[in-house]
């Protein structure tokens, strides 16, 4: 999967939906967003990023971990991700460094292709209030690359699908400020926000195949 055109893109985007409509999930999923390329309507799109807001479990299924340890080797489940959806799902069920389950890794596995290129940013914070936490802190590090391109459209809230959005999205409708300009109304001055811009760029352009990142704001 890469250079994919907007209409394909756009169809991979409602595949990911449909299996959120349909599949037990390892954490239940509030939010569904696409930012970057696809929103912007570019055509070909190289990459595809999704935004996922989930909820934590907080321990619902604690009792049943020392089940998937024995079984999968992975601590957590049932504290971290659902133990139905790993009794279900065992085929999915992915772990961090330090063995335990790793609920954005789970979503990746069990939401995308082995090697396609897609970036699936999951967060049990809103897109928006994430866009803001992250640019702050990569202002205050000095890091810009790990800004979160804050032009994103919401496609799925609680069950509900934004077919008026999906639409547009397949249209190339939305429109967005360059991302320079879009870093500028969120506080930026013309120079550091076209620094950042740049920074943003090359970044993603370096990133291949699928990858996946976990934020807990």
């Amino acid at each position: 999967m890469s250079d994919l055109s907007r209409a394909a893109a756009v169809d991979r985007v409602e595949r990911l939906l449909d299996t959120i409509d349909e599949d037990p999930m390892p954490v239940p999923v509030r939010e569904v967003w696409v930012y970057g390329d696809v929103a912007l309507g570019v055509d070909p799109v190289d990459r595809l990023d999704v935004y996922l807001t989930k909820d934590l479990l907080f321990g619902k299924d604690g009792d049943r971990e020392a089940e998937f340890r024995d079984s999968l080797g992975v601590e957590g489940v049932g504290k971290t991700v659902s133990a139905e959806w790993a009794e279900r799902f065992p085929e999915y069920v992915r772990a961090n460094h330090s063995g335990h389950a790793a609920p954005e890794k789970c979503l990746a596995a069990h939401l995308l292709d082995e090697g396609e290129p897609v970036h699936l940013e999951v967060c049990n914070s809103g897109f928006e209030s994430n866009v803001t936490q992250r640019l702050k802190g990569a202002r205050m590090r000095e890091n810009y690359e790990q800004i979160l391109d804050p032009r994103g459209a919401c496609l799925w809230v609680d069950g509900q699908r934004s077919e008026e959005t999906v639409e547009k999205l397949r249209a190339g409708d939305l429109v967005f400020p360059t991302l320079a300009g879009a870093l500028e109304m969120l506080g930026m001055d013309d120079a550091e926000a076209e620094e950042a811009a740049d920074a943003v760029r090359r970044y993603r352009e370096r990133q291949e195949g699928t990858t996946v990142r976990g934020d807990v704001v």
